[in-house]
């Protein structure tokens, strides 16, 4: 897929197709949700989520393989992309499915309005910071303690228009 939407609807990898999420998807996103991360969210959570174009699962037949969830806030005219949540279900990784739902979900906030995009990582996951890294997103500073075992978050941010070119 490429940076200007171009390629939307294409399979991902491994015949993977990626597309808006429903409310039928969410037991399968919560179950991911469970299983990647030690503080999950709510399933309420991903409710508020649903009609965000940002809210993508992406499915392998009728089964839900990871998702990412994205919004748009208006800021002065310029609108300020929020990547959320993002996960892939452990027996499907290493494929990029990771990357893709990421892109496809950039080209979502982008054409909402969003000029920069940010994200919270935890310093010590080294396989999504590769992943932000590589895509374009830079480090802008550090939260001590943002999640409550303590651990410290790395804010990083894309200029979307640096990330188009």
């Amino acid at each position: 897929m490429r940076a200007d939407g171009s390629g939307a609807g294409d399979a991902a990898p491994g015949d993977t197709v990626v597309r808006g999420a429903t409310r039928s998807d969410l037991l399968d996103v919560y179950r991911i949700e469970k299983r990647s991360f030690s503080q999950p969210w709510p399933y309420s959570a991903f409710e508020t989520f649903l009609d965000e174009p940002g809210f993508l699962v992406a499915v392998r037949g009728p089964v839900v393989v990871g998702y990412v969830v994205a919004d748009v806030m208006p800021n002065h005219g310029r609108g300020i992309g929020h990547v959320k949540d993002i996960a892939v279900r452990p027996d499907a990784r290493g494929m990029g499915l990771g990357r893709y739902l990421l892109e496809r979900a950039l080209v979502a906030v982008a054409i909402e309005g969003a000029t920069l995009v940010k994200l919270e990582v935890r310093v010590g996951n080294d396989a999504a910071l590769s992943l932000y890294r590589d895509v374009g997103f830079e480090p802008a500073r550090r939260i001590s303690g943002y999640y409550s075992d303590g651990e410290d978050a790395l804010v990083m941010v894309l200029d979307v228009d640096a990330w188009r070119a």
